[in-house]
């Protein structure tokens, strides 16, 4: 029977990359000298840490140029409250997503089981499994997902016939 597999998954070593990028061009842009921003990553979380709000927010604009550059969709960022820190100082925490939510795949299903579509929906930990009688109706269900608002981005995975 064939199906595939609907996942929410982002590269991290492109996301490192992105980042390294992004500390070299704070090294040579003026508006940077001399300040004390600095960005840190661990696993899928970064953090900011700037001077003001302005700063801070030249910083997420550059994080998401140099992720686009690399092929990495900025949906994938989750931004977190700003936190001030020692004075005008602020500092932002920022959650790289990986893997469908709960809510969002039983929407998903939701959707898939409305739109009258001959497949088979099913959650798999942080990803959907469809399966389908033809490979027609596996593809109408893509385009039916495409054609839906996402704030995660989505790939289609193991097309098995």
């Amino acid at each position: 029977m064939p199906s595939f597999d609907i996942v929410s998954k982002t590269d991290l070593n492109e996301v490192a990359n992105a980042i390294a990028n992004m500390e070299r061009e704070m090294e040579q842009r003026y508006d940077f000298k001399g300040s004390n921003c600095r960005i840190e990553r661990s696993d899928a979380e970064i953090t900011f840490h700037a001077d003001d709000e302005l700063k801070l927010r030249q910083m997420r604009e550059m994080l998401q140029g140099h992720l686009a550059r690399r092929k990495v969709d900025a949906g994938v960022l989750d931004y977190q409250a700003e936190e001030p820190a020692a004075g005008q100082a602020v500092r932002q925490k920022v959650i790289v997503r990986q893997g469908i939510d709960r809510d969002l795949a039983k929407k998903l299903v939701k959707e898939l089981k409305g739109a009258k579509l001959k497949v088979q929906v099913a959650i798999q930990g942080d990803e959907l499994r469809v399966t389908g009688k033809k490979r027609d109706d596996l593809q109408a269900a893509i385009t039916h997902v495409k054609g839906l608002k996402s704030d995660v981005p989505l790939q289609f995975v193991n097309m098995r016939d």
